[in-house]
């Protein structure tokens, strides 16, 4: 009997994404609502730990893989942006490239490497 539940308890899951690190970090959330929770004991606050928790089954039973890894991809490409303390970001006007500059160098003249606009903005 178990060994049928164990097949089709696979045979579900296969095809499924499943567990990255966008999904982590809503665990993370729900954890520190949860715990707030407990403290506090508002039950308005009991609800909203539902959303995350929500997401993360929604992302992990999903079939739509390419999705959900751009969703993760943009997640990693924002994390990273935060944690670069030496580096500034801008959007070339032109052609919407990310170009990465050099924290506290003033006004600066930055070149887009894909079109070459030029522009000029403060680090």
């Amino acid at each position: 009997m178990f060994k049928r539940i164990g097949a089709a308890l696979r045979q579900f899951l296969s095809g499924r994404y499943g567990m990255d690190q966008l999904n982590m970090l809503l665990l993370y959330v729900n954890l520190f609502l949860a715990i707030v929770v407990l403290f506090t004991g508002s039950l308005w606050l009991n609800l909203l730990t539902y959303i995350p928790l929500g997401i993360i089954v929604f992302r992990m039973l999903s079939k739509n893989i390419p999705a959900r890894h751009e969703e993760n991809r943009r997640y990693l490409q924002l994390r990273d942006r935060l944690k670069d303390r030496y580096n500034r970001y801008f959007r070339c006007p032109k052609c919407k490239q990310m170009v990465r500059v050099p924290k506290g160098k003033g006004k600066i003249a930055i070149t887009c490497p894909r079109c070459k606009e030029r522009f000029v903005k403060k680090t």
